[in-house]
């Protein structure tokens, strides 16, 4: 029996297999929608099977497993709660299990507060370092465990946040965690780089997903003066460079944090300077 709060873990697999198949595994949390969703695809139709974890949205997940498969390659989804870290890592054992193996983890599932910090309660900052923070840690130790015993390497990219480097008025567990996962990503590429496994954050911007309020949206047509590029950023664009960590071609590259913005972090002094009111204080 599956254990409570958890539902085994459920595969579909496709008619036949794209002739670029890798022969890898990935497991992408929290790809339900936005980038998780995007990263899927992405990893998908570079030929590699894929585990979908998800926590509210089963539906979605789904969706995301129906479009793994128009690519040929085979999906499994599990239902992945990161605010209960020690059952989600199991989950991602499981899922590992049903595909075979696992090769690259992608910890891409997060959750935040616009709650000034005099007014934050422990039990909400709690539960945002649980799942922004201490689940990529313990699905971390889980992936790169199995990843040794396969003996051939791997790749672990941890989805961060612009705030990994910036800090935001209203985001205190937010940013606390993010900057603790980015400072955790470069400690897991010190110590696992003996293994052959690679370890980078992804920083996204501001990006056009159900998490910002703006699923659909053209990014092309939407304006955002404070961004030197003008516009959000699409879950495509951040999936790309994940993509990018997961592959060969980034054989040589860990312990860095690749910020996919649009420019937004280099506005921090310069939008500072140039605030015209008291604004910025409320989240």
């Amino acid at each position: 029996m599956p254990e409570p709060g958890h539902e085994t873990p459920r595969e579909t697999t496709p008619a036949a297999h794209s002739p670029g198949a890798t022969g890898k595994v990935a497991v992408i949390t929290g790809a339900d929608s936005g980038i998780g969703r995007a990263t899927a695809v992405r990893l998908a139709a570079a030929g590699m099977d894929i585990g979908i974890t998800w926590h509210s949205d089963q539906e979605g997940a789904e969706s995301t497993a129906a479009e793994v498969r128009r690519h040929g390659r085979r999906a499994a989804i599990a239902r992945m709660d990161l605010s209960e870290p020690p059952d989600a890592a199991k989950v991602l054992d499981e899922l590992a299990e049903r595909l075979g193996r696992l090769d690259i983890l992608v910890n891409n599932a997060g959750t935040g507060t616009a709650t000034p910090f005099l007014e934050l309660e422990l039990d909400d900052v709690r539960q945002v370092l649980d799942v922004d923070l201490v689940g990529p840690f313990v699905c971390g130790q889980h992936a790169a465990r199995r990843m040794i015993r396969q003996g051939d390497g791997g790749r672990i990219v941890n989805v961060t946040s612009v705030h990994e480097h910036q800090p935001r008025v209203g985001a205190a567990p937010y940013c606390a965690a993010k900057g603790g996962l980015g400072l955790l990503t470069q400690v897991m590429a010190l110590e696992l780089a003996e293994h052959d496994i690679t370890v980078n954050s992804v920083a996204p911007g501001e990006i056009a997903t159900p998490m910002t309020g703006q699923e659909d949206t053209d990014v092309h047509k939407t304006d955002r003066p404070g961004i030197p590029l003008g516009r959000p950023g699409d879950a495509r664009e951040v999936a790309s460079v994940i993509a990018f960590l997961a592959g060969p071609d980034s054989s040589y590259v860990t312990g860095a944090s690749w910020v996919v913005d649009g420019g937004m972090v280099r506005m921090g002094p310069q939008a500072g300077s140039h605030l015209q009111s008291q604004e910025w204080r409320r989240p």
